[in-house]
């Protein structure tokens, strides 16, 4: 370009830049956007767990723009008086099946052959919209297929209210072990999608890995153990072989994903734990060796009492609505865990909030673990601080700093002394979005 070229463009540009700043156009002078500022009369930050009284937050394009003590006055901006009430982050829940229904709602089986993908995401959409009025803004399936890559695509275009998923797809595990779908049936039935989790060797692993990455997994589950809730295998056995595990692990490291293990008996803890592991889903056969392990390798626990209180009910008041042989190894283990997570507790693992359901009432998890023996402050940084650590979103997630969304939720009373408050959350705000206020839905379709 010639040098008479250059200048012409750059007086034009100059010429052009004045004409729509003196018309109010220019791009820089936009003006600044809406503000939001929440009054909280204490706050519970999840950096620490003591509380701050009057303090005011300031939102601004979704986010925390400042924390600032006293109630600040920001002209111009909305006001939201939670001045009453205890503040504190959105919770999270790290070991959910959006789309799955209580046990006592559905046969099992029946519902597994009767229902398609569309049903379960549709599914998955209401109880979603109710964890999110339950206070959980964000939240990690680990065991879904295309439906749940769905829903949280769907729920990130704002197209339908819920939590921010993380999501697996299906669990990566061995032919007949937990996370095989064809467990019980005849064998001659088949369905396309039963294979999509079937790893029998670390080459299998390998490939199911990079399959689920490509179909948009954020993480990777994988079922070293068998399980109580399934057909035909047992929950104290390590069905995934080592090199499996391994080649699953690593595989899912290398493409920047982390790995959620379920693993009932202590031996396959430590052999999982040894290989990489980010967590230990459920821990429930632990010992000593097995915590040992987790806290040498800052391995993360995520206990899920919940789902072993809601299927214990379940196998003693309706045994018919489980899949065949599941009541008995409900009713022979569903009490252990509850038994164990002490050990792990006062060793000082990591730990991390998950109930392991989808419909019903993800909070009470807060009155398990206090039944455990688990102080009010520590549930509550499992459902915070810890569960954004785990999930490898603490610089988004899980505390009320500046940079982070705006999470939000409030409670009548201080739940560092009642601790069962957390069942009673009056108010959600998610990304600067308010869901509910004064103990009611608002902004839902």
């Amino acid at each position: 370009m010639g040098k008479r070229r250059r200048l012409w463009l750059a007086a034009t540009m100059a010429s052009t830049a004045l004409a729509l700043a003196a018309s109010g156009m220019a791009v820089a002078a936009e003006a600044p956007a809406h503000d939001t500022v929440v009054y909280a009369g204490a706050l519970i930050d999840g950096v620490t767990f003591a509380p701050r009284r009057q303090v005011t937050i300031v939102v601004h394009e979704g986010k925390v723009a400042a924390v600032e003590a006293g109630y600040v006055a920001h002209p111009g901006a909305t006001v939201i008086d939670l001045k009453d009430q205890t503040v504190l982050p959105g919770l999270i829940d790290c070991h959910v099946h959006i789309a799955s229904k209580l046990p006592s709602q559905a046969n099992a089986v029946e519902d597994m052959v009767t229902h398609s993908a569309v049903d379960a995401v549709l599914d998955g959409a209401v109880f979603a919209r109710a964890m999110l009025l339950q206070g959980f803004t964000s939240a990690r399936d680990v065991g879904g297929g295309d439906d749940t890559v769905s829903l949280r695509n769907a729920i990130d275009a704002g197209k339908v209210p819920g939590p921010r998923l993380w999501v697996s797809l299906e669990p990566l595990g061995p032919t007949g072990g937990h996370g095989d779908p064809s467990n019980g049936f005849d064998s001659r039935l088949h369905h396309p999608d039963w294979q999509n989790g079937i790893v029998d060797t670390p080459d299998m692993a390998r490939l199911r890995v990079r399959e689920h990455h490509k179909r948009g997994a954020n993480l990777i589950k994988i079922m070293p153990s068998g399980g109580i809730a399934s057909t035909g295998d047992d929950p104290r056995a390590q069905l995934m072989t080592n090199e499996e595990i391994k080649a699953a692990i690593d595989t899912a490291h290398a493409l920047g994903m982390k790995v959620a293990a379920h693993t009932y008996p202590a031996q396959a803890i430590i052999n999982t734990v040894n290989a990489g592991v980010d967590s230990i889903e459920h821990g429930s056969f632990a010992d000593a060796d097995a915590v040992k392990a987790m806290k040498a390798h800052g391995t993360y626990l995520v206990p899920t009492l919940t789902v072993y209180d809601v299927y214990m009910k379940a196998a003693q008041e309706h045994p018919e609505l489980l899949p065949p042989g599941t009541a008995e190894k409900e009713l022979a283990n569903d009490a252990i865990p509850k038994r164990n997570l002490p050990l792990a507790y006062k060793a000082g693992v990591k730990i991390a909030y998950g109930t392991d359901i989808g419909e019903g009432d993800h909070a009470r998890e807060f009155a398990l673990l206090a039944e455990a023996g688990v102080t009010p402050a520590d549930a509550l940084s499992f459902a915070t601080r810890n569960a954004a650590d785990l999930i490898g979103a603490a610089d988004r997630i899980g505390t009320v700093q500046p940079g982070r969304y705006a999470d939000l939720i409030a409670v009548s009373g201080d739940p560092l002394s009642h601790l069962e408050l957390m069942e009673q959350v009056r108010f959600v705000m998610k990304g600067g979005v308010v869901y509910k206020a004064d103990g009611h839905p608002v902004a839902l379709p």
